[in-house]
């Protein structure tokens, strides 16, 4: 992944529309549902690029079936802000493996996982991890 994207993906904020967070070089407070292991995932705008909203929308419910198929209940999420706003599902008791998989499944360059408060921007395709604080 080039180095502008993952500075898209460290610049952004995640999580519920009511409990959002940065990704920081120093801890702080947690979200109510950052328990145990969870994975930020979304559909939209495969490969960082600008995907029609209705294809985005179908794309994002295909994703929330497959999330649904591994017996996970997801919480409706959002990634970004602005032009760049996309909805996205946090996945809590989800393992890298399977945060990972769904975001190749649905093309993406990478995914949010974390354990408690510590976090990483992980890659999908290509070998990458960047780590940090909710």
């Amino acid at each position: 992944m080039n180095e502008d994207l993952w500075r898209a993906f460290e610049q952004a904020t995640y999580g519920t529309r009511e409990e959002r967070f940065a990704l920081s070089d120093a801890p702080s407070g947690r979200p109510s549902w950052a328990n145990g292991t969870w994975g930020i995932v979304t559909a939209w705008n495969p490969s960082g690029e600008r995907t029609p909203e209705r294809l985005n929308e179908w794309r994002q419910g295909e994703l929330r079936r497959g999330v649904e198929a591994l017996g996970r209940s997801p919480l409706d999420g959002v990634n970004g802000e602005g032009e760049w706003e996309e909805a996205s599902l946090i996945v809590v008791g989800a393992s890298l493996r399977e945060v990972r998989t769904l975001g190749a499944r649905f093309d993406q360059a990478a995914v949010v996982w974390g354990v408690g408060r510590r976090v990483a921007v992980v890659a999908c395709g290509d070998v990458g991890v960047r780590r940090a604080w909710v």
